[in-house]
């Protein structure tokens, strides 16, 4: 009886053990996925981010470091990979590194998303205030106070700063802004209130553009831990709880193997050909390959590449905040410069064509954000490049007029051929073979077979021609 007690007691023990070690068991052997994000988000680190969650999922790491250093990035970007955080199954831990890195606008945004969020000591984050699109920031009226609410305005939902006569000064701010702004602080707040962090300030982040280092960030509960470095991050993270969708999941991550997602070809390709400036050059080459297959028709090359450089470079437009009337300006001012190669309009189309390129390209992204800009420099070396064609076309067309006609019945005249046969010698009736075809001719001499003649003239389908001597006609 004693014995089966103590192999009772020892059963329960070991049960005990199993229990607590079951956490630790069931993620101890997973390891962790790296994704790493070195620039502004857009469409192809979207891309990249969502895949890399999937990845992850499938080969059952337990956890997705998202190690990030961004200035910002593009709002629908931002959104599709804040979703791709939320539905994810394994909870992702966003880790602003290297030292000097920084997670502003669209990267506080993410910070905030993931179940865990971390900084290494040197970098900074916040300024998460929405860019206004296509329009330059406004600077405040010196006389004018700031509407309620906002930064300078007093305590949230007081009334704005008085004027001189007590009256509440107007708010100045556009109504397309404030939506902008009360958009993104509701957006920053609710994933704050999801995630258990620093309400308040996120929302001062997206009213204010105010920002932390990683010491006051932990400090004020914008994060949870501070790192040097990724195996330290591990460390501080292991035995974590946290919870996915609902679930609890318990991080076993010291010493845990980590997978790290290199960008593949279709992120790099992705990247590039979404780059405003390599996708206006792409549309610019396809247009003008439609242009010369058009002065040429049958060269085939120029076509086949125009057409695909051109669905390439749209594309590209369509992933990008595209500013759609500078798009019409530049296909039409590329049309126009290829319309005046075939039009007589003494350069007006051509003058035209460049100065609605330029103006195109110049507003054709829609965006203040850093690295979606496209260059001047660009700009204006793709109008000196138009001008240049379009100068070579010109001289090209001006050269063929001057040119005597060497086709047609024009070019018959003063042509030379051979005497096929003799209808009537004394007459000077023949038949010569031009160019493949046989004509009826007639000549003041008389003619023989073989005898070579010189065209001199025509009348209706009747060729007049004149015998030359075997010197000349050799």
């Amino acid at each position: 009886m004693l014995l089966l007690q103590r192999l009772i007691s020892v059963s329960a023990a070991i049960a005990l053990l199993l229990i607590a070690l079951l956490p630790r068991i069931a993620f101890g052997a997973a390891g962790v996925g790296l994704l790493t994000v070195d620039g502004a988000i857009g469409p192809a680190s979207a891309d990249y981010i969502a895949r890399g969650i999937a990845r992850s999922t499938e080969a059952g790491h337990q956890l997705v470091i998202l190690k990030m250093d961004t200035p910002g990035g593009l709002d629908t970007s931002m959104r599709s990979v804040i979703k791709a955080i939320l539905t994810s199954s394994v909870p992702v831990a966003t880790y602003v590194a290297p030292s000097g890195a920084r997670a502003a606008s669209a990267g506080t945004y993410l910070l905030y998303a993931s179940h865990v969020a971390a900084m290494a000591p040197g970098t900074n984050l916040g300024a998460a205030t929405p860019v206004e699109v296509g329009i330059a920031p406004q600077q405040p009226d010196p006389d004018k106070a700031p509407p309620r609410g906002e930064p300078g305005a007093g305590k949230k939902g007081e009334k704005g700063e008085k004027g001189e006569d007590g009256a509440d000064k107007p708010d100045t701010t556009p109504a397309l802004t404030r939506k902008q702004i009360n958009d993104a602080a509701a957006y920053l707040r609710g994933l704050a209130q999801m995630r258990g962090r620093n309400a308040e300030w996120a929302e001062r982040a997206v009213r204010e553009s105010v920002s932390l280092t990683a010491e006051e960030a932990l400090a004020q509960n914008v994060i949870e831990y501070v790192a040097p470095d990724l195996p330290s991050l591990l460390a501080q993270m292991d035995g974590r709880t946290v919870s996915v969708m609902g679930q609890e999941r318990r991080l076993a991550t010291k010493g845990a193997v980590v997978a790290e997602f290199i960008p593949d070809w279709r992120t790099n390709v992705l990247a590039a050909i979404t780059n405003p400036s390599v996708a206006l050059l792409l549309m610019t080459i396809g247009i003008y390959g439609l242009v010369f297959e058009f002065m040429n028709p049958g060269a085939v090359a120029p076509g086949v590449i125009g057409a695909i450089c051109l669905l390439l470079g749209l594309y590209g437009l369509q992933l990008l905040p595209v500013n759609y009337a500078g798009l019409a300006l530049i296909v039409l001012g590329l049309m126009f410069m290829g319309a005046e190669a075939f039009l007589p309009s003494f350069g007006i189309l051509g003058l035209g064509g460049i100065v609605a390129f330029v103006a195109g390209a110049l507003m054709l992204i829609d965006t203040e954000l850093p690295g979606y800009g496209i260059p001047p420099v660009l700009v204006g070396t793709l109008a000196v490049a138009s001008a240049l064609i379009l100068i070579g076309t010109a001289r090209l067309a001006l050269n063929t007029r001057r040119r005597p006609v060497t086709s047609g019945a024009a070019g018959l005249i003063g042509a030379v051929c051979k005497v096929e046969s003799v209808a009537d010698k004394n007459a000077g009736e023949a038949w010569v073979r031009v160019e493949g075809e046989i004509w009826q001719a007639v000549s003041k001499a008389p003619l023989s077979p073989a005898q070579v003649v010189r065209i001199v003239g025509r009348k209706g389908l009747i060729l007049e021609v004149v015998p030359l001597d075997k010197a000349q006609g050799a």
